[in-house]
């Protein structure tokens, strides 16, 4: 980054720490569960419970951001209570005690996220497009923590689980405090245009936030399932890390260019395509996954169902928002990512029990389709 102002490295550390969590916890949290034995409905019922919370806890904390301009406080806090309320997994492994645990570590865990955008943003200033170039590598702290963990489970077992999460919470509570504080600019052109109530009454915008939920709907059987569906066809744990670490990759190599395609294609076009390709991805893993060529192809499309869709997303949320209301912007987009991922988390439970991994991937499908109608239809074609 040519900008000496903007504290490039900081906010990166950060992003870095804070997705090597996901990477530790996403490819395998469900084996955790299933390690500890539980059903699949019981393993979708818990990886359900931290999206839940995503649907409240950002809005809550989004307010008070908000509302006290101490968004940096929210995330250092945010971090700590993390690390001190998932260290409760040390005392059971019980199915109560432990969507105990999962409710109470997201409740703090997703107050840091939206609040951390709303900082970096402010940090960018008139550089909003630049984002992916930061957010990137929590991409690669990802695919650090998922091949690392991943080769850590294979000498150690899944009980070094809880251990390896625990490390990465250390790393995010400090990142946090290395970090400079930001405010965002008041823009006067969205200043006057009333409350954050009346700002979602815009055209598009409802139809836009209601695809950001049928997203991590569709995204439900990939993150709660795609694990044990790979394992089920005889892949190692260590190679199914490797197969999340390239989804990132893909992820990556988009997030470089988004700034680009950002500056070429509407806000509309880039969704459009994220939401064809999110609905080809899941047919292919859903059917074809035991397949080494056609696995590789559906991993690199994650570019689509992930990078391209949250890089617009965000920057689209960004921009549609005055400062008085980009917490609660950035908070709405968790919590209603947070909602399709619960649902998500909870459907493809029942329906991977009841018919399979293949139906299970095309219902994925199907709404992903629908969320390109919805947005072929009611998103106007123009540009960031």
């Amino acid at each position: 980054m040519n900008d000496s102002s903007l504290p490039y490295w900081r906010l990166s550390g950060f992003y870095f720490c804070y997705f090597a969590l996901l990477g530790g916890t996403a490819p395998f949290l469900s084996l955790y569960f299933d390690h500890l034995g539980f059903s699949a409905a019981r393993i979708g019922e818990l990886v359900a419970i931290p999206m839940l919370m995503r649907c409240v806890a950002p809005n809550i904390w989004g307010w008070l951001g908000d509302r006290t301009g101490q968004r940096l406080l929210i995330v250092r806090v945010g971090a700590l209570c993390t690390l001190l309320s998932f260290a409760g997994i040390f005392i059971s492994q019980t199915y109560a005690w432990l969507a105990l645990i999962m409710a109470l570590h997201a409740f703090f865990w997703h107050a840091v996220l939206p609040q951390f955008e709303v900082i970096t943003f402010a940090h960018l200033k008139e550089q909003a497009t630049r984002y992916s170039q930061i957010r990137l590598w929590g991409s690669i702290g990802f695919i650090v923590a998922v091949v690392g963990v991943g080769k850590v489970y294979e000498w150690l077992s899944l009980d070094a689980y809880p251990w390896a999460l625990v490390t990465i919470m250390t790393g995010i509570v400090l990142s946090s405090f290395w970090v400079p504080n930001a405010q965002p600019q008041q823009r006067t052109h969205l200043a006057a245009q009333g409350s954050f109530l009346q700002q979602l009454q815009h055209p598009g915008l409802l139809a836009f936030f209601l695809c950001v939920a049928l997203m991590q709907l569709s995204n439900g059987p990939y993150y709660t399932f795609f694990s044990l569906h790979l394992e089920s066809l005889g892949y190692a744990r260590g190679v199914i890390g490797l197969l999340w670490a390239l989804g990132v990759l893909a992820e990556i190599g988009i997030f470089m260019l988004m700034a680009k395609l950002l500056a070429r294609y509407s806000v509309r076009s880039v969704l459009l395509w994220s939401f064809a390709l999110t609905a080809v991805r899941w047919l292919l893993l859903g059917n074809l996954a035991g397949h080494w060529p056609v696995l590789l192809f559906a991993q690199t499309l994650h570019a689509a169902t992930f990078g391209c869709f949250h890089a617009t997303a965000i920057h689209f949320v960004q921009r549609s928002f005055a400062a008085n209301q980009q917490g609660q912007g950035q908070a709405l987009y968790a919590a209603l990512a947070g909602v399709g991922g619960a649902l998500g988390a909870l459907y493809s439970g029942y329906i991977w029990h009841a018919v399979g991994a293949a139906w299970t991937f095309a219902s994925a499908s199907a709404i992903a389709v629908a969320a390109a109608l919805i947005i072929a239809r009611y998103l106007k074609d123009e540009r960031p």
